[in-house]
């Protein structure tokens, strides 16, 4: 095992042609602290990371005679693909707002995690349309051809090696609240779920005996649906934002109790909150005592904006509105 730490971040890996792998994660380690950059250097590291591992699983199904293998290296192929929508949505994502997008440009990070999401369906799609050909084959008499240990000794070693990458990368999507990067996180479990259901068909062909050969796609069907569904996980919640869903009634609740607590506020109504990207957006009428000065009254509304500042960050998108309180129509 080589072992590398710099910080706190590690990369642990398990064979000797992933040095350039470590290699480029003690490269782009170092100090980038930003939001940005660190979902840009856990991404990178999953491309190359990818890069190799797919590499190696090509000519190990091809060598070693494994259809499943063949596929799951066209599977972690696909991953290529993800890490590129992420670099290039997140950095969009973090800029500021502009004259065409005053609100910022979050959404960007949030149409990336759809992506994701359909990029994960359609993967989770071909496996098991891929292994259900294979199984209607073998029913009709097709001998389906027994892999190799080259083969099996592949998918061992994805399934180690998209684990590590799925447990860093979704430590950093966690830390850093970015759903784009914690959604390419589960785009390497997935690959990893798949390799089981390779590694456990490959076993099966090659000591069970021939009638067993079935194992392999039967198993690469079975995990296509843990796939799918992790798929709807991430796009339900990304659709849902795309639509202007409001955020959860919990967190409307208790960005009511915020706003009532704050001193001054007598109560409040037409709450609006949606989210853009990892931020929220909160539209918000507060009554306040018409006998309040202006500067009084804008004194309590900058209160409670700081109070929720403090809850979701300085990045949330406030918009208060002051009006007298009246009682059964007659203002106090």
């Amino acid at each position: 095992m080589l072992f590398i730490k710099n910080h706190e971040t590690a990369c642990i890996v398990h064979h000797r042609p992933l040095q350039l792998f470590i290699y480029i994660c003690v490269i782009l380690n170092p100090g980038m602290q930003s939001r940005t950059k660190q979902a840009q250097r856990i991404t990178l590291i999953g491309f190359f990371g990818n890069f190799m591992l797919s590499t190696f699983k090509l000519i190990a199904g091809i060598a070693g005679n494994s259809a499943a293998m063949v596929a799951d290296a066209v599977h972690s192929i696909s991953d290529f693909i993800t890490d590129v929508i992420v670099i290039a949505f997140v950095k969009v994502a973090d800029k500021a707002g502009d004259e065409d997008h005053k609100y910022g440009h979050g959404k960007f990070e949030t149409f990336a995690t759809l992506v994701i999401s359909v990029a994960l369906l359609l993967a989770g799609g071909g496996i098991l349309l891929s292994g259900f050909r294979t199984i209607m084959a073998s029913l009709s008499g097709i001998e389906i051809g027994k892999p190799s240990y080259i083969a099996l000794i592949a998918a061992v070693a994805s399934i180690l090696i998209k684990e590590i990458l799925y447990r860093y990368t979704v430590k950093v999507g966690r830390d850093i609240n970015n759903n784009a990067v914690i959604a390419n996180a589960w785009h390497h479990r997935s690959d990893a779920f798949s390799s089981i259901g390779t590694a456990l068909g490959i076993t099966g062909a090659m000591f069970l005996g021939d009638q067993w050969r079935i194992l392999d796609p039967l198993a690469g069907v079975i995990v296509s649906f843990f796939i799918i569904r992790i798929a709807v996980i991430l796009g339900i919640p990304s659709i849902k934002e795309l639509l202007e869903g409001a955020l959860p009634a919990e967190t409307e609740k208790e960005i009511l109790n915020i706003i009532h607590q704050t001193p001054g506020v007598i109560d409040s109504h037409r709450l609006k909150t949606r989210k853009i990207g990892n931020i929220y957006a909160i539209d918000i009428h507060i009554k306040l005592d018409p006998q309040l000065t202006l500067t009084q009254s804008h004194d309590i509304a900058t209160e409670v904006e700081q109070r929720l500042f403090n809850k979701y960050g300085r990045g949330t998108h406030i918009n208060i509105h002051m009006e007298p309180y009246r009682r059964g129509g007659v203002e106090l």
